[in-house]
């Protein structure tokens, strides 16, 4: 396939736009960008679409949702997104539980969402792992997947602590819910270093003995070698200063999640190198944390240069109107082609995602959608979207 004749957002490191420009894909990969001036190919073929006074932009990547495993228009049946009996959960795996026949999946392609980062709430102190899917191509969950798993999820802050307050159980208090993510912490790290020791000594006069399989600790072994990412559900400032006491605590490569207060310590954020994936933008200030909330965020963020994404926390934010809500942060006052990459190439490195998607690059996936006017505007609809080398219909 060849498109031609198009602007071409590419959201690559050298944040290059293509003022006419081509994209020739094959078997669902780009295999060439560039100027129609240095086109060397043919558009005699059959399949070369002339994308004349259309934009062309990676297809948007949402950070952070629950799309899929808290299903549309269900309720109890089709919400599998908090194991409320138990404040420790990390074995939970999101692949699991989503149905990749769920109708918002159709809904976010058609949109040009193409990849989204989805999993468990923030019920527990320690919840579970996210993925990245594709939104099209399958029903098949096993077949979209680009990344499992992607991160543990562990929330801070309201949440928790509404949930097992409601039962009279621990966590009641900011303090005990930490207490319940080291205690995790420091188990895993345990059972690591104890299986460390009997593999060095298996076989010699002094093997010690095999740790007993746990579950919750196995699931926490790639977090604490660095292999994922926590991340950490934290609104208020001192919740987000909780996550980067305990990720500094474990040697944790971690990400804040909503940082709804993170323009009030941007410059904090900054030294800590931290980073941040956003939103909902487009939400009310429906619970005492999020009282700080501002479509200011994004752009005092980018000011202080703090890396971050936009997500729509899907269904908190329906996430067909992912560029919807990046037109929001823009409003706020970040610039416009910095809203774009906060929701293309920042979300997919963010989520270590971004050898496959999230701009338009010579070896990466084929996940285009074009628009003929603005992408913020609620108006507008993609002229075409593909994911995977395949038009979404």
């Amino acid at each position: 396939m060849i498109i031609c004749n198009a602007k071409i957002f590419t959201a690559s490191d050298e944040n290059e736009i293509i003022e006419c420009g081509f994209i020739e894909t094959s078997g669902g990969i780009i295999t060439a960008v560039g100027s129609m001036d240095d086109f060397g190919g043919s558009l005699d073929s059959g399949d070369v679409i002339d994308a004349s006074g259309l934009t062309v932009y990676p297809a948007f990547v949402d950070a952070h949702c629950h799309i899929g495993i808290c299903e549309n228009g269900l309720g109890f049946e089709g919400d599998d997104v908090n194991e409320e009996t138990d404040p420790s959960t990390p074995h939970l795996r999101a692949i699991d539980a989503i149905n990749a026949a769920d109708l918002c999946f159709s809904e976010a392609a058609r949109a040009g969402v193409g990849t989204v980062v989805t999993g468990v709430g923030s019920a527990n102190p320690v919840g579970g792992n996210f993925l990245a899917m594709k939104t099209y191509g399958s029903s098949r969950i096993d077949k979209l997947i680009v990344r499992d798993p992607v991160s543990i999820k562990f929330a801070l802050g309201e949440n928790p602590k509404n949930v097992y307050h409601d039962r009279d159980e621990t966590p009641m208090t900011r303090m005990a819910t930490a207490a319940v993510i080291r205690e995790q912490l420091m188990k895993a790290r345990r059972y690591m270093e104890d299986l460390a020791e009997y593999e060095r000594t298996k076989g010699t006069d002094d093997e010690t003995t095999r740790p007993d399989f746990d579950i919750k600790c196995e699931a926490l072994m790639p977090l604490l070698k660095r292999q994922i990412k926590a991340h950490f559900h934290c609104h208020r400032q001192d919740d987000i200063f909780t996550a980067v006491r305990i990720a500094k605590e474990f040697s944790l490569d971690y990400v804040l999640i909503h940082a709804t207060d993170g323009h009030l310590i941007a410059d904090e954020l900054h030294d800590e190198r931290a980073e941040c994936i956003i939103g909902p933008l487009f939400a009310d200030r429906c619970k005492p944390e999020l009282i700080n909330q501002s479509i200011t965020n994004g752009a005092k963020l980018y000011k202080h240069k703090v890396p971050f994404a936009i997500c729509t926390d899907h269904p908190e934010t329906p996430v067909q109107y992912l560029p919807v809500t990046a037109g929001i942060a823009v409003r706020g006052g970040l610039p416009r082609e910095e809203a774009i990459r906060a929701v293309t190439i920042n979300p997919a490195k963010i989520c270590g995602i971004d050898d496959r998607v999230g701009s338009i690059e010579v070896g990466k996936d084929a996940d285009l959608t074009a628009f003929r006017g603005e992408i913020f505007d609620i108006t507008e609809n993609p002229e075409f979207v593909i994911i995977g080398g395949k038009f979404v219909d």
